[in-house]
């Protein structure tokens, strides 16, 4: 089935309740009538929940969330938790091992993107962004502390950055034959927390080895406008150095830090990213990544707040 990258998917991260936990037939149905045209299998479906979504068939498949398909691994834990950057060599080779049995998925159904996780410095909160989540709802009136707790988490992860940056260009090598191999286009996604790889300058770095069509960017648009108000990315500087290699977007809308809310839900200035992806790549995949708390009909005005962006 050919897929229009122009028409609204949707991630089954909204299949993930309680109405859909038995028939992933009925989240496509109802994605279906809700105006979405494809559907990216997240990294909560398992693999009997990847494959009846590829025997339902309904709408097409137009990417996979790595490491789907979710997996508890018996001494590791859960897949979705290990780290591609992590310095420890067992770790980082079992989580690229489950990421390339997605890019396995991926092309098993028809779909050309894999959205990657890179991994992290460490796989906790720096201690600086812990106290500039604290200090959000204060910012205005404590200034001054708010500057210096920004610098002070800038510098503590720049500090410390090196060896896991280094690891997760080892599992971007490895990764990005296999996707080359198979056809397959990693999208390398925009992370939530600061102590997460890449940043848009270290992307541009990792990205340079590849063609776009190998190795590409996933603007995750929630994950970009939490680093921003946190103040410790600008929300400009992932298109400005890897907008170029964009491929898909992962759309939602932020509400004070909280992101996955439904486009509409939040304050995110979608006529200003429109902008920015018209300067970017006007194709690239549109995946909405919604919360499964939010409304149905939330779902359906999202497509419309995007369409007037």
């Amino acid at each position: 089935m050919a897929i229009n990258p122009l028409l609204p998917s949707l991630s089954t991260m909204w299949a993930v309740q309680p109405r859909f936990e038995r028939s992933l037939g009925a989240f496509m149905e109802r994605a279906g009538e809700l105006g979405y045209r494809g559907v990216e299998i997240n990294h909560s479906m398992t693999a009997e929940q990847a494959g009846a979504i590829l025997g339902y068939g309904s709408l097409p498949v137009t990417g996979v969330h790595a490491p789907a398909p979710l997996e508890r691994h018996p001494s590791a834990g859960w897949n979705r938790e290990l780290n591609l950057g992590s310095t420890e060599e067992t770790e980082r080779g079992l989580a690229v091992d489950f990421h390339l049995r997605s890019i396995a998925l991926a092309a098993d159904a028809g779909a050309s993107i894999v959205v990657v996780h890179l991994g992290g410095v460490g796989n906790r909160l720096l201690a600086g962004e812990r106290r500039l989540r604290s200090m959000y709802d204060r910012r205005e009136v404590l200034r001054d502390e708010w500057a210096a707790a920004i610098d002070e988490t800038v510098r503590e992860r720049a500090a410390i950055a090196a060896p896991s940056l280094e690891a997760a260009r080892r599992s971007l090598a490895t990764m990005a034959e296999e996707a080359s191999r198979r056809g397959i286009t990693l999208g390398i996604e925009t992370r939530l927390h600061y102590h997460e790889i890449p940043l848009p300058h270290e992307a541009a770095d990792l990205f340079t080895p590849y063609p776009p069509e190998v190795v590409g960017y996933v603007h995750d648009v929630g994950h970009a406008e939490v680093h921003h108000r946190l103040g410790v990315t600008d929300r400009s500087a992932w298109w400005d150095l890897v907008g170029p290699r964009l491929v898909e977007l992962h759309l939602h809308d932020v509400r004070g830090l909280l992101d996955h809310r439904a486009p509409g839900n939040g304050d995110v200035d979608f006529a200003w990213l429109a902008t920015r992806i018209a300067e970017a790549n006007p194709r690239a995949q549109r995946t909405f990544e919604i919360d499964q708390v939010e409304r149905d009909d939330d779902l359906t005005r999202a497509i419309d707040v995007l369409a007037i962006a």
